[in-house]
Order: C-alpha cells, then sequence, then structure tokens
C-alpha cells in the first residue's frame, strides 16, 4: 500500500466525544484531536460513492513467494495489500479501518464501537452481528479472543512485541470482547493495536495448523477472496459480491474491481518492459534512472495509451538506510559507523545515478516536525541529560547534518576526516590497506537479493577501497538474504522502515535493545542503548503532540548521532503509471495514501476507447 519492503503498524489514542471520567465510547479513534468524520458520515471524501464496480486490475511484484501466510516469520510471503506482511485488508476484516485523509484516525468496521477505560485498563469492541468469513459463518469475539492469542503465541515474533502489555482477550458476549492491560502498561497505542488486527477464523484452524507455510488461504473476510495461487507466481483477488461491510461507511465507493491480480517477476528490467507491453496495468516506480529515462520514449506512453501522474505524498517519510550491524565489529565502534558515513556521497549519487529526483536523508522521522532541528529546547534537555555521559558531545551542542559533498567526486576533504575516525578507532593505513594492530584488513560485505542495486553501491565500495578497505558485494536469492538478515549474519544491509504518522509501540521492535537478539525481529542494527530505550518509552507515553514531538526529536539526535545507520534519500511524491483504463475520485487524494486499489475504478468507456486505438 506504500513504498515499503516490509513493516506496518501506527500508533493512536482515543479520542473521546466527552472528557468525563467514565467509559468512553466512540464510533472511531483518533490522536490528540478531534476526528474528521461525525457519526453520521456516510463515506470518505476521497471516494466515489457512486464508483461502479467490475474489471480487472493487474499488478505486478517481484521474485517470488512460498506462502500465503503472512502471519509467520517463516517463509517469503505473498503481496497483501501491495506490502508483504502489511494491513491485509484484501482478505482479512479489521475491527477498526483507516482513513487516509487525516494522520491518526480509525473508523469502526467489524466493531461498530469502541469503549476505553477512563483509568486505560481497558478497551471493548461492540462487534456488528452481520460480519461474516467468506464461507458464511458469523465473525464473533471468540475468533478475536483466537486471533490476539494465536498471533501473540504462535506468530510472528513482532506480534509478541507489540502485544506485551495486553494481558488477555475476554470474550463478554458473542459481539463483545475487552483487552485488558497491564497494570503498569503505557497504553496509548494498546488500542489501535488489537484495532488494526486482522482477523482470523477460529474453527477454520480446527483441521490445519496455523504455524506453517502454505499455498492454501487461508479463511478471510474481507472484501476480496484470494481465490487463485500460482506457487510464485500470480495471487488472483476476487470481490466478494454483496459483502457485509459494503455499504459501511468506511467502505462505501472503495475496493470496486472486480479481480486484483498479481503477477510476480524475477527481474526488475523484464517486469518493466512487461507493463510496458500491458502485461499488467498499474506501477509505482521505484527507481529514479526507470522514471527519468525508460518512459518518454516508449510507443504506448507517446500515443497516451499509458498515463503518468506524481501523486503527493504528505506521510512522515519512512527511513531508508545502510544499515551497519554494531553486534560485530568492525561496527561496534561508533567512530568506524561516524567514518563509513563520511564516504558515502550522496550528491554524486544523486547527480549522476537519480538524475537529481531524491532529497537527502537526514533524520529518522524526516519529512515531520519531529525531525531535529536546531539544538536541543529545555524539553528535550529534560529527556536527554541524565544521559548526557554516555552520549556524544554532538547530541547537545549540534544540529546533525549528513555531510555533504559538492557532486563532483571529489572526496579528499571526507576521506582526510574518515582516516582520522579511523585512527581512533585503532585502524591505519599500511601498504595501501586499512589494518588494526594485528595487521588484519578490515572487511565489509554488502549483502543484496537483486542485481540493480549493485550500481548504487559500487560507488561506495570504490570509496570504502580508497581508504584500504576490503569491501564488496553479495548479491543471494531473496529466501537466503531474509533468512541471514533474520538471524542477523551480515556486515551491512539496505532496509526501509515507513514511519507510522504518530510513532509508537512500534519503535522498540526497530530500536530498543530488548529487540536487538530477538530473531527475526526489526532492530537490524543491534541497537542497544539505555538512552533510547528511555526515549522509546517516552514516545509510547506521550499523551499530547508536544509530548510526542519533543520525544521523537530527543530520540531522532541520539539515534542520528551514534551512527547506527547511514541515511539514503528520499522522495515526498509517488511515481506512478498506468493504462488508461480507469476512473478516480474527482476529490483530492487522500494525503496519507495513493490509495488506487481501493478508489479506483475500472471505467468500460475508458478500456474500450483504449482497445480500440490499439485496434484490438
Amino acid at each position: 500500500m506504500n513504498r515499503t519492503v516490509a513493516p506496518f503498524l501506527a500508533a493512536f489514542l482515543l479520542m473521546a466525544t466527552n472528557a468525563e471520567a467514565e467509559p468512553r465510547t466512540s464510533y472511531g479513534l483518533s490522536v490528540f484531536g478531534d476526528l474528521k468524520y461525525g457519526p453520521d458520515f456516510t463515506h470518505f471524501d476521497y471516494v466515489n460513492p457512486n464508483a461502479p464496480k467490475g474489471g480487472t486490475i493487474k499488478l505486478r511484484d517481484l521474485d517470488s513467494f512460498d506462502t500465503v501466510n503472512p502471519f509467520l516469520l517463516k517463509g517469503n510471503p505473498a503481496l497483501i495489500n501491495g506490502d508483504k506482511g502489511g494491513d491485509s485488508f484484501f482478505n482479512f476484516t479489521q475491527l477498526m479501518t483507516r482513513s487516509y485523509d487525516e494522520p491518526d484516525a480509525v473508523y469502526g468496521l467489524l466493531a461498530e464501537t469502541v469503549t476505553i477505560d477512563d483509568q486505560g485498563q481497558w478497551v471493548e469492541f461492540n462487534l456488528r452481528p452481520t460480519a461474516r468469513f467468506h464461507d458464511d459463518t458469523p465473525i464473533t469475539a471468540e475468533d478475536v479472543a483466537f486471533t490476539f492469542n494465536t498471533l501473540k503465541e504462535k506468530g510472528h515474533p513482532r506480534y509478541s512485541l507489540l502485544y506485551k502489555d495486553i494481558i488477555s482477550a475476554n470474550v463478554l458476549d458473542p459481539h463483545k470482547i475487552r483487552f485488558e492491560f497491564r497494570d503498569d502498561a503505557l497504553t496509548r497505542d494498546l488500542p489501535y493495536q488489537v484495532a488494526v488486527m486482522p482477523i482470523l477464523s477460529k474453527a477454520s484452524f480446527e483441521n490445519r495448523e496455523f504455524a506453517v507455510t502454505t499455498m492454501e488461504p487461508l479463511l478471510g473476510s474481507g472484501p476480496y477472496k484470494l481465490a487463485r495461487v500460482s506457487p510464485g507466481r500470480t495471487l488472483r483477488y476476487e470481490r466478494v459480491k454483496d459483502h457485509w461491510a459494503e455499504n459501511l461507511p468506511v467502505h462505501k465507493g472503495r475496493f470496486n474491481f472486480d479481480v486484483i491480480q498479481v503477477d510476480y517477476y524475477r527481474d526488475r528490467t523484464i517486469a518493466l518492459e512487461a507493463f510496458f507491453a500491458g502485461e499488467y496495468d498499474f506501477r509505482e516506480e521505484f527507481t529514479s534512472r526507470s522514471w527519468a529515462t525508460e518512459y518518454e520514449n516508449k510507443p504506448a506512453v507517446r500515443k497516451g495509451y499509458i498515463k503518468q501522474d506524481v501523486l503527493e505524498d504528505e506521510t512522515l517519510t519512512g527511513l531508508q538506510a545502510f544499515f551497519m550491524n554494531s553486534r560485530r565489529a568492525p561496527f561496534d565502534n561508533i567512530e568506524v559507523r561516524e567514518a563509513f558515513g563520511l564516504l558515502f556521497d550522496f550528491e554524486w549519487t544523486n547527480r549522476n545515478l537519480f538524475y537529481g529526483l531524491y532529497d537527502r536523508l537526514g533524520s529518522a522521522f524526516e519529512n515531520s516536525e519531529m525531525k531535529a532541528t536546531g539544538l536541543p529546547s529545555p524539553a528535550e534537555l529534560d529527556l536527554l541529560t541524565p544521559f548526557r555521559e554516555s552520549l556524544p558531545d554532538a547530541v547537545f551542542t549540534q544540529e546533525f547534518t549528513p555531510s555533504r559533498t559538492d557532486g563532483t567526486g571529489n572526496i579528499c576533504e571526507q576521506i582526510r576526516a574518515a582516516l582520522k575516525l579511523f585512527e581512533a578507532a585503532g585502524w591505519t593505513v599500511e601498504n595501501k590497506r586499512l589494518v588494526n594492530e594485528a595487521r588484519e584488513q578490515m572487511k565489509v560485505e554488502f549483502l543484496l537479493y537483486e542485481q540493480s542495486f549493485t550500481r548504487i553501491i559500487n560507488p561506495y565500495v570504490a570509496n570504502l577501497k580508497r581508504v584500504g578497505i576490503d569491501a564488496s558485494i553479495r548479491i543471494l536469492d531473496s529466501a537466503s538474504w531474509q533468512n541471514r538478515v533474520r538471524e542477523f549474519d551480515f556486515d551491512i544491509v539496505v532496509r526501509r522502515f515507513p514511519q507510522p504518522q504518530v510513532p509508537g509501540v512500534e519503535q522498540r521492535d526497530w530500536w530498543g535493545s530488548k529487540s536487538a537478539d530477538v530473531t527475526g525481529g526489526l532492530n537490524i542494527a543491534g541497537v542497544k542503548n539505555a538512552a533510547v530505550d528511555a526515549l522509546v518509552e517516552k514516545i509510547i507515553d506521550a499523551k499530547s503532540r508536544q509530548e510526542l514531538t519533543t520525544a521523537a526529536s530527543a530520540l531522532d539526535r541520539v539515534l542520528m548521532w551514534s551512527y547506527y545507520f547511514i541515511p539514503q534519500w528520499y522522495n515526498s511524491s509517488h511515481f506512478v503509471a498506468y493504462w488508461d483504463k480507469f476512473g478516480q475520485p474527482s476529490a483530492k487524494k487522500p494525503g496519507f495514501d495513493r490509495a488506487v486499489l481501493h478508489s479506483w475504478w475500472y471505467d468500460e468507456a475508458k478500456a474500450e476507447e483504449l482497445s480500440r486505438q490499439q485496434g484490438n
């Protein structure tokens, strides 16, 4: 659904309809402010409530898949909702669903209402009796409880981290469930975490195992059913006719295609040429060189059959970076990590490889008010000062900005600075080799799963070799790469983490000490830092947007000045291309999603005209 490879949950606080000290019931949840839509809203503003249903849209994904169970650590899961392992609204129903023209709101879907204890010790969801799984069996509170317990106990390790402060799911009646929180839990995130949990059928697992990879689709309840799986090659989703939620305000005008088909390609170049040949209908372009050079001269583009759009993206930019494994030498040393950052020449890369289309990332919370700027505020200092002895002085005295070059490829100044840092860390140049006291040359490996990224890393490798480092690239198949990363068996990998609009409990998984050694966890860099742990908890516990901004900015300073990763680049727009046979709402695109799969529709008149022009 977004520009992201993996990871996928935001954090929300209940917006009460009144401020009285009693349990509060609402039709939606929001953070630190009012909900945009009132209790009687009929549809989201960014959809066409009268959009026609029908037709097919074909998409593409890269590489392959060996399971359609997205809830496990095992296997390479198939595309679900455009995001491997992401919110699964194709197949699965959630208790509440996102509004994409608000940064931080969810509204009732399976749950008609939500009630939160005034002390923050529990949350209750009242379920719609009309909700059904795809086999027409009712969705009950037993299914919700089963899902929670199964994901927490048998699912991907991220679920146990997300739900660790939720102690139980108690069925109060067939259509009401209560989640109890730990007494000392930081509860702002917890109602949201269960609200967006995809619901599984308890009965469907009476005769099948949950914790196994499988090509047999799980029983779902969403607007689409996974109807056909060609292992490793194709997924076919079919719209559920007369779906139980079709006329709810949160679904009105959405999910309009009768069929969504996802075809897999093992090679990017072949996938792009297949698009120009009409093998699939829509793609978001993530390769700047392709967007700048490989579209305009194609016949289908010149003749107007394929349209190109740049869609604004108001979301907090995710973090894409070279992650260095601080669990092992040489990256267990901060001077070494800083030196590696100096030797990455973004300006040359952007000019020569990206056609100037990207900006440099300089924050874990880029493109938001949570990005640390200037010197720490008094409120930030209150959070940072207790850890002053263990933090770099620059956290308190300087604004972080990544090293800049003039883009010519001349990085002599950066090389001199890097060599001083290497020397401070015990590494010196001897016979054009950077060696330690035992005369062992520094050796590092970039671990990749696709060939296309080598053109970006090769110039960086050349810079590393200039200072005597034995730097290399290893390309593995996707499954082997995933296994190596899950076991933290790497030196440097490239990853991207999409930041939620309201950062919260997911930060524990990305940066928390307790997640650093959890197999399959997302603390890729191996961060174990008491200041980081404390600041993450401050983010989770924030009671106002200002508190959240302060804590996130303080965390940003610690992460950036600790050089756990080398920030790469970002683009605050979506580059999309599509065959001209789709209708789009006249309203402005929602700022927090490109919304293609759940607001566009198949336009029969356009499709017929396109076919006529092509002579079909």
